[in-house]
């Protein structure tokens, strides 16, 4: 699935809020046509990490690389354009309230200023094709959505300008099982057929199996552990121990093989 090719690289990044350091010395390729998930405890930056990633925040110090090209010290233009190459599902969707479901996917497309609103009208309602949103709702207010939908038009939002690069943030978080596991398909069938790189940040351990290529753990102010789920299951490490071998480990990672009865395969 992946090439090796590193879409984004993290190299001697420190993270520091005022006087609270966040993180140390993180280092990270992100591959291309993986998908890593990001996982950790409240306060462990996964959020501020992804926003490094997308030039929302400036790292304390190292180098943040996205598509080869170091982010940080371009111009306006040149940052927008790689932006242009990413999308991003926030973790409530984050629609804005006063515009309908049709503007809402309009809006990067319209930002671009090179579309007809002819070519815009096309391509909004095959974005609701693609996340399975009928092209009735596209007149809905938010406000008259289901949490479900919210999640979906977002994700149309995320990929209005085919981004090569996509950011999940809590994609499944606020969602009944039924739901979760039906984005969860969504999202596996856009990486397929699209060929998307994706980071994601989640608590959630089903989506956390059923998506991931590699899992980066965050704890202790650094990545403690990275690589495959079953690699990093095996890692002797406090949070690893708690989040992936309690009740809800087992049950989750139980159904994979990859631990039965408090115990790694």
């Amino acid at each position: 699935m992946t090439n090796g090719e590193c879409v984004i690289r993290l190299e001697g990044l420190h993270t520091r809020f005022g006087r609270h350091v966040v993180h140390e010395d993180i280092n990270l390729c992100v591959r291309r046509g993986e998908v890593i998930a990001l996982v950790g405890g409240s306060g462990s930056g996964k959020t501020a990490l992804m926003r490094q990633m997308l030039g929302l925040e400036v790292p304390a110090q190292g180098t943040v690389r996205v598509f080869g090209e170091p982010l940080h010290g371009h111009d306006r233009k040149k940052l927008q354009s790689m932006r242009n190459r990413c999308g991003v599902l926030f973790q409530k969707g984050a629609l804005f309230s006063a515009l309908s479901v049709y503007d809402n996917i309009a809006l990067p497309m319209r930002e671009l200023r090179t579309l007809d609103e002819g070519m815009i009208r096309d391509l909004v309602m095959l974005k609701l094709k693609m996340v399975d949103i009928e092209a009735r709702h596209a007149s809905k207010m938010p406000a008259e959505l289901s949490g479900g939908m919210i999640k979906r038009i977002a994700l149309a939002r995320a990929m209005a300008l085919d981004p090569e690069l996509l950011f999940l943030d809590e994609p499944t978080a606020g969602l009944d099982p039924e739901l979760s596991e039906g984005f969860v398909e969504l999202i596996q069938t856009m990486r397929t057929e699209l060929t998307l790189t994706i980071v994601m940040a989640t608590h959630d351990l089903d989506t956390l199996v059923a998506l991931s290529d590699r899992v980066a753990v965050l704890a202790d102010q650094r990545i403690v552990a990275l690589g495959s789920l079953r690699e990093v299951v095996g890692v002797d490490h406090p949070f690893i121990t708690k989040f992936f071998r309690g009740e809800r480990g087992q049950k989750a990672l139980g159904q994979t093989g990859y631990v039965m009865a408090g115990d790694v395969l």
